[in-house]
């Protein structure tokens, strides 16, 4: 009868771990969703002033876009868009998982795209998408 009840007890301690290991994963992952949210929209705001003052949006690859906002333009314009600890060390914008964002432009707006948890862009291993995209 104890050992029935030391199994018993061990499972319900190992499954109460497991329990609070997801709760706590799917709790962080709602918390960088919420921020990369707040940054896509405050990185639209800047692009939309960059356009305004600038004439176009800037062009090339992130880096590139990231070196035209802080004042490489034409107008020397200076527009603020993250935190610095949102910049890898190629000066990329980062999304929350650390991946570079992917920022693309059209006559009608603007796709950002970040690869999510997984920290890759269109993973066919994995079940579920887990990208983010955001358009204005």
């Amino acid at each position: 009868m104890r050992r029935v009840v030391y199994i018993v007890g061990l499972f319900l301690l190992v499954a109460g771990i497991s329990w609070a290991a997801v709760s706590w994963s799917n709790w962080r992952t709602g918390v960088r969703t919420a921020r990369l949210n707040i940054d896509v929209e405050n990185l639209f705001v800047g692009l939309q002033q960059f356009k305004e003052y600038v004439g176009a949006y800037p062009s090339g690859n992130n880096a590139e876009i990231v070196k035209s906002m802080t004042g490489q333009n034409p107008k020397n314009l200076i527009i603020l868009v993250g935190r610095k600890s949102d910049l890898n060390s190629k000066g990329e914008l980062v999304d929350p998982w650390g991946t570079p964002l992917r920022i693309y432009f059209s006559a009608s707006g603007i796709l950002v795209r970040s690869a999510g948890p997984n920290r890759r862009f269109d993973d066919s291993t994995a079940v579920t998408c887990d990208d983010y995209f955001r358009s204005n």
